[in-house]
């Protein structure tokens, strides 16, 4: 599923590294999915940024210590508390989502978020 997303997307062209949960002892929100994606990209956790899409995504990169954006999926979910860790909440969803809203943010020192 991972695999055709990523090519529907056209994302599978700029993607070198994609972890599935089915790869790991345990799915989101525990942080083994990103922890895993960081040791294969031989990366510091604290240097990666998730994009998700679901609450208990948001709650597994604050647990892997990692910054993240949440656009949450259902608009209606985006006051679910996982999403409170998030460092920048699109409570809009897709249609509120950037680049420049994204970049903006990770911009910004990681203390600031």
């Amino acid at each position: 599923a991972i695999e055709a997303i990523l090519t529907g997307t056209g994302l599978a062209a700029h993607l070198t590294t994609v972890v599935s949960a089915d790869e790991v002892a345990h799915g989101k929100p525990a942080p083994d999915v990103f922890l895993e994606a960081a040791r294969r990209l031989e990366a510091d956790p604290a240097d990666c940024v998730v994009l998700e899409d679901a609450a208990p995504g948001a709650a597994a990169a604050h647990a892997a210590g990692m910054r993240c954006i949440a656009v949450p999926y259902v608009a209606a979910q985006a006051d679910d508390p996982a999403f409170a860790t998030a460092g920048l909440l699109l409570r809009g969803g897709q249609r509120e989502f950037t680049a420049r809203t994204a970049y903006d943010w990770l911009a910004r020192p990681a203390s600031a978020s």
